[in-house]
Parts: structure tokens; C-alpha cells; sequence
């Protein structure tokens, strides 16, 4: 029998496939919870509504299809999940994924990628294979997402920094590097002004001010002083016109034997990381909360948000660690809140959406930066460098993220880790057989 400790924490009902909405209207949802829940939505739908756009450009498609990622999935992951507090959206971890599927297949094969990922979700739920993803290397976690904040930085570089490429801008790391440097000399001051005002207003404020909506702040300062100085820089305006101000019609993505084919070894990272991350996501609740998440509930939910999210044109969707955090301690108290951020990013849009056009593209590219600074471990990196076994696996997995793709990363270091766990287990085993001598 479950203790009664298990019984308030949800340890027991872990496993169950049942979506935790269901649960907190069953113990009774008062009046008292549906305002903490509707401020605390608010609050995150403010930190979302730059930052879905931001990582979409950054993707490699337009600042709307971060809006209805965020809108859709959102509203979804929170309907169905298995967690309380967790937000769904675009992430910073995708962007690579996403920008090297757009250039390899264009968005008719970015969406179903997110399309067969979304099925590839659902069923490992269904599988239970949920607790299985939970227990990969924490080295392995920290190498990848060291090497997916490493690739986002780099690939922000040019929209910070204002350069002007002869060519298309590479994918890989090192020639994409070569190529910036090259095009140094054609840096514009205006949007590097931006882009480090934008970076440094953000960390001011989260320090000075951290209840204050930092992300909205300075992309409304930034963007607002661009426009009254009449700044030579490129905008959202300029790049992808203006933003649908409405939600489109559902509409299957083209699902044809061949393509599917071809983007199957790409949808498979999709799910791979969406798993991860989501997961990743849901224990960080736990852990400034004290409860405890349904694993398998969750990765259904997640593969339904993404179905939906290419039916809507939007790109993969993940539980969002930064934001689940800020729906935690701004007194969130049900998956209502999750629904109802993503209510408020559509009323935004509704709106709002003309005025995204004067957005600066440098002042976007300032908000990943501090999202890929935040995302880096640094402390964690650090600490497991010091053991040569975490090291080694560490190493490999940041390395391989880095120069090759993400799943040869995983894969690689996951590996090893079980390589030298053996090779320990084996190691104690031989010392413990051996005679000992008076």
C-alpha cells in the first residue's frame, strides 16, 4: 500500500495514463485557484510571447509559426499532460534541428517531421517507454544541451552582429564561423548597439528587478527606440512582412510515402530530444514543487501537441524549462494555467500582431543569447569534468553535438556510459575475487 505521503505527492498515480487536468478538477477547483492560475498565466504568456517568435526566426521560418506552436501545443501539452505546471511551446534546444530540416526538405517537410515525430511521441507513451528516457547520463544531458547552446549562439551571431553574407549562411559549426568572420567588416553598429542593449537590459533586469518581465521589456524598449531613431536595421517587417493576426485553418501537411522516408531518421531526433526535454521539464517542476509527474501521460501529451501543431503550421513543441519554472513561482496551481497562457498569446495576437513587424531582427537574436546562456550548464559542465569517467562521456557527447548532430551525440554517449559502468562493475567484481594474503 502507498504511503500517505506517496498519496499527496502523486508518486502512486505515476504510471496511470490519465491527464492531471482531470485529477485537480476531481479534488475540486475553487475560485481562489483560478485567479492564481489566470495571474500566473499572464505572467508566462508575457515571458512566451517574445521568445516564441525569437526561436522561430531563428529556426529558419517565420516569427508566426512560433505563435501558433505556442498556442496550439501549449493549450494541448496542458490538457493532456501529465504534470501540473508544465509549459509547452517552441524551444531553444530545436532550433538546430529545425533550421538544418527547413534548409534540407523546406516546411512542407519541417511539418511532417513534426507531424510523424508527434505520432513517434504518442506511442512510445503509449509503450511506457517514458521511465526509460528518464534514467539517460546526466552527462549526457548536460553535453548536448552545452553543445545546442553553443550551435544557438553561433547561429545568432549574424543578426546580432548586423553582417551581410556573400553566400548562404553554412550549417556546421566551423564553416558557419569562418563565414561570419569573413563578412566582419560589413558589421552594422545600429544592430549591434541593439542586439547588446537588448542582451544586457535583460540580465540587468532579471537581476535588479527579477519579478519584472524582463524579455518583454527590452524587446519593447529596444524596438521602440529603433523606430523613433529611424535605425537602418532589419526588422520582422522587413524580412518576413506582417504577422497573421488569426490562427489558420487546420491542415494535414503533405504526407507522401517518399518524403516520409526521408525526413524518418530526422523525426526520430525530433522525438528523441522532444522526450528528453519534456521530461527534463516536468522534473524541474517536481522539484520546486514536490510532486510528481506522470512520465507516460506526458510524452502522449506532448505527441498530440505536436500533431496539432502541424496541422496549424507550427513547429515541434516541448515542455519549456525557463517558462514551467516562471509558471511555478508565480504561484501557478493547475494545468489551467498552461491552458489559459495559451489563451492569452492568441488574445496577443489577435491584437497585437501589427506591431511585431517594427521588431528589430538584432534585438531578437539579443533574446537568444541570453537563452543559450542560460541553457549551458556551465556549473555542471565543470563540476563533471573533474571525474575522468563523466568527463569522458561529457566530452563526447558536447563534441559530437557539436561537429556531427545531436542523436550521434546521444547515442554516443550513452554508449560509453554504459561501456564504463560495465567496465567498473567488472573492475570491483575482479578486485573482489582475488586471494587476499596474511
Amino acid at each position: 500500500m502507498s504511503s500517505p505521503s506517496n498519496m499527496t505527492d502523486g508518486s502512486s498515480t505515476a504510471h496511470l495514463y490519465r491527464p492531471k487536468i482531470v485529477t485537480v478538477l476531481g479534488e475540486g477547483y475553487r475560485g481562489d485557484d483560478f485567479r492564481k492560475d489566470a495571474l500566473a498565466a499572464l505572467t508566462v504568456a508575457i515571458v512566451a510571447l517574445p521568445l516564441s517568435m525569437a526561436i522561430a526566426v531563428a529556426s529558419g521560418v517565420g516569427p508566426e509559426r512560433g505563435l501558433y506552436t505556442a498556442i496550439v501545443g501549449g493549450f494541448i501539452v496542458s490538457a493532456l499532460g501529465g504534470s501540473r505546471f508544465q509549459i509547452g511551446g517552441p524551444a531553444g534546444a530545436f532550433i538546430v534541428l529545425v533550421s538544418s530540416t527547413v534548409a534540407s526538405y523546406g516546411v512542407e517537410g519541417l511539418l511532417a517531421t513534426v507531424f510523424l515525430s508527434g505520432v513517434l511521441l504518442t506511442v512510445m507513451g503509449l509503450l511506457r517507454l517514458g521511465a526509460l528516457i528518464r534514467f539517460i547520463p546526466h552527462a549526457v544531458t548536460v553535453g548536448f544541451t552545452g553543445g545546442i547552446a553553443t550551435t544557438i549562439l553561433a547561429s545568432q551571431l549574424r543578426d546580432f552582429v548586423g553582417l551581410t553574407l556573400a553566400a548562404r549562411e553554412p550549417g556546421p559549426l566551423f564553416p558557419k564561423l569562418a563565414a561570419l568572420l569573413q563578412a566582419l567588416p560589413t558589421c552594422n553598429v545600429f544592430a549591434l548597439g541593439l542586439g547588446a542593449g537588448c542582451t544586457a537590459m535583460i540580465f540587468a533586469l532579471r537581476r535588479w528587478r527579477p519579478n519584472w518581465p524582463s524579455l518583454l521589456i527590452a524587446v519593447i524598449g529596444a524596438s521602440v527606440a529603433a523606430f523613433l531613431m529611424h535605425l537602418p536595421v532589419e526588422t520582422i517587417g522587413s524580412r518576413f512582412g506582417d504577422i497573421p493576426s488569426n490562427l489558420p485553418a487546420p491542415a494535414l501537411p503533405r504526407l507522401e510515402g517518399s518524403l516520409l522516408i526521408r525526413v524518418l531518421p530526422v523525426a526520430f531526433s525530433f522525438t528523441m530530444l522532444g522526450g528528453i526535454e519534456s521530461l527534463l521539464s516536468a522534473k524541474v517542476a517536481d522539484s520546486m514543487t514536490g510532486r510528481k509527474h506522470r512520465y507516460n501521460m506526458e510524452l502522449v501529451a506532448q505527441g498530440v501537441a505536436n500533431v496539432a501543431s502541424a496541422l496549424f503550421g507550427g513547429i515541434s513543441v516541448t515542455g519549456t524549462i525557463a517558462r514551467t519554472a516562471t509558471n511555478v513561482r508565480a504561484g501557478a496551481r493547475s494545468p489551467v494555467s498552461g491552458m489559459l497562457h495559451a489563451v492569452f498569446l492568441l488574445a496577443f495576437m489577435l491584437i497585437a500582431a501589427p506591431l511585431a513587424r517594427f521588431i528589430p531582427l538584432a534585438v531578437l537574436a539579443g533574446v537568444l543569447v541570453v537563452v543559450s546562456w542560460n541553457m549551458a550548464e556551465k556549473k555542471e559542465f565543470l563540476l563533471l569534468l573533474r571525474r575522468w569517467r563523466t568527463a569522458i562521456v561529457l566530452i563526447a557527447t558536447f563534441g559530437l553535438t557539436l561537429t556531427v548532430d545531436l542523436t550521434t551525440g546521444i547515442v554516443t554517449g550513452c554508449v560509453l556510459a554504459g561501456l564504463l559502468a560495465l567496465a567498473d562493475r567488472y573492475g570491483h567484481r575482479a578486485d573482489e575475487s582475488r586471494p587476499t594474503h596474511p
